[in-house]
């Protein structure tokens, strides 16, 4: 690679001397390459996704790509998995705050899924904190001492590390190349490679990533494409990087197919991100007047569009030899209530329970306390084997029609709006505070699910099916009346008080907005340092 010069690559935001190994010379070259050799196409693909939207809006339905058909019936399979990723069956998920990260590899979890996107606010010290954390976990001399003397360091066995990158949708602004600001996804990625992979490989392993939102495999295809031109850039070996797709939009569901062969030297499988998915399938629809969906605690694996979408996926995986692994069960134990906490309990072994029947290979947990429950559900599936790849599912048969049939459609009820209310703002006053997941009502909340909450609002409003079970109209005036309402309660908890009133308005603001708000992460990326 040639030197970049100092006027070709722009830093805005304070480096502390760690941070400045992060962001050595040498690294701000490789982005600056990244950036110029893959920028183009990000941008192109996500013009694509207005573009496919505007069709959405004029009543277009998805279906299952007639051009690609052959790859659907085809016989193929994805490259043999590495051996630290033949058994997934519990993974652990969480921000790449260092403490965490050293309870999620201690937790006795297959693999800790290190996220950079959705339980992470992207602030520059959080992202580049982030980096560092990783750096030293896949070294194994990450440790950490609380302010109280408490020490915290890595045990002998850890689970397999996996980073999730940011989305193909975000940015960091904080660098810019050739005047442009670059992406998040191949900032996030790239840091993690240039410093990483030739360890990773001289101690036996590599690098491997979830990849979130893609809505095509088109855009699969630029994955593999990264992958592949980092791979020569760092004189690697062809197709040591793997990555598992999360499946959590709409559109992707039918090209899961497709997705996997893209970057079929690259998989790892597919994930059944539940959460994202229920809020695309709000986003894509959103002025469909026949599409409303009940709210948001009805809205279970069990109604037939997400029942119709797992099953699909875990058929789909296990034809290719990858992995199907199963989405977050956001529950979490509650120390404080010891009934609230058998239920909880009995919900997460209920999901994994389910799961592991059906055939998937694992699932994710949110808290270090849910991988034995998560464990016992595998243990008993599994058997002598590491995975179930081996158990096909040629009965399974999903039509466009059965992952379109969004059902139930009520109820909504004054309760089921408030906890929307209450969860969006309170996820969002976190978010701008600086942390990205935060346990609300017994529930681990992160990006996804405050999606859900605001993007079910919106759609009410606007939707002639949105009125409560006592006949009102969700409307934009009783939702300003119980925004008020629930955050005074906020208030008088004293809880987020630095940040609750900008949450508010930031909510209420995109809530009403008369155009969409893509993701909230949007707007609210804007108001961060």
């Amino acid at each position: 690679m040639t030197t970049a010069t100092a006027e070709r690559i722009q830093l805005i935001g304070q480096l502390s001397p760690e941070h400045r190994q992060i962001l050595s010379p040498a690294a701000l070259d490789f982005l600056a390459a990244l950036h110029r050799q893959f920028e183009p196409r990000r941008q192109a693909l996500l013009q694509a996704r207005i573009q496919r939207q505007r069709k959405l809006d004029a009543g277009e339905k998805p279906d299952f790509l007639p051009a690609t058909a052959h790859i659907r019936h085809g016989e193929w399979k994805i490259n043999p998995l590495p051996e630290d990723l033949q058994d997934r069956r519990v993974e652990i998920t969480g921000p790449v705050e260092r403490k965490m990260m050293i309870n999620a590899l201690n937790s006795g979890a297959k693999c800790f899924m290190a996220d950079f996107e959705d339980s992470n606010t992207p602030t520059w010290d959080n992202q580049l904190d982030g980096q560092v954390n990783v750096f030293d976990a896949y070294r194994r001399s990450i440790s950490y001492t609380s302010p109280e003397g408490k020490h915290y360091s890595l045990n002998k066995d850890i689970a397999t590390l996996i980073i999730r990158p940011r989305g193909w949708h975000l940015e960091e602004k904080h660098l810019q190349i050739d005047g442009e600001v670059m992406s998040g996804s191949l900032f996030d990625f790239g840091l993690t490679v240039f410093h990483n992979l030739q360890y990773r490989l001289s101690v036996g392993s590599s690098c491997y990533f979830y990849l979130p939102k893609m809505e095509s495999h088109l855009e699969a295809r630029l994955w593999n494409d990264v992958f592949n031109w980092a791979e020569r850039e760092l004189n690697a070996p062809h197709g040591c990087i793997k990555a598992t797709v999360l499946i959590e939009t709409i559109l992707a569901a039918f090209e899961m197919d497709e997705i996997l062969y893209e970057l079929r030297e690259h998989s790892a499988g597919l994930n059944a991100g539940r959460w994202d998915y229920i809020f695309s399938c709000i986003k894509k629809f959103r002025l469909d007047q026949d599409f409303c969906l009940a709210e948001r605690g009805k809205i279970t694996m069990l109604v037939p569009f997400m029942r119709a979408y797992s099953l699909l996926l875990l058929k789909t995986c296990h034809q290719r030899g990858a992995p199907a692994i199963g989405g977050m069960s956001a529950y979490i134990p509650v120390k404080t209530d010891p009934e609230a906490n058998d239920k909880a309990m009995a919900q997460v072994q209920a999901d994994k329970e389910r799961d592991a029947g059906d055939g998937y290979d694992g699932g994710w947990v949110a808290h270090p306390g849910l991988v034995p429950v998560a464990m016992q559900a595998w243990k008993k599936a599994l058997g002598q084997y590491p995975n179930q790849i081996h158990r096909q599912r040629p009965d399974i048969q999903v039509s466009a029609a059965d992952l379109l049939n969004f059902h139930p459609e009520a109820p909504i009820t004054e309760q089921g709006l408030r906890n929307n209310i209450s969860v969006g703002v309170q996820y969002l006053a976190s978010w701008l505070a600086g942390m990205g997941c935060v346990p609300i009502h017994n529930l681990m909340e992160d990006a996804a699910t405050a999606e859900i909450s605001r993007s079910q609002i919106w759609q009410w409003i606007r939707s002639p099916k949105g009125v409560l079970e006592d006949g009102r109209k969700v409307d934009v005036a009783l939702f300003n009346t119980l925004l008020q309402e629930e955050v005074a309660k906020l208030e008088q908890q004293g809880r987020y008080s630095a940040t609750l009133a900008e949450a508010a308005k930031l909510f209420g603001d995109i809530t009403t907005s008369e155009d969409f708000v893509e993701f909230l992460t949007l707007p609210g990326y804007r108001r961060l340092a």
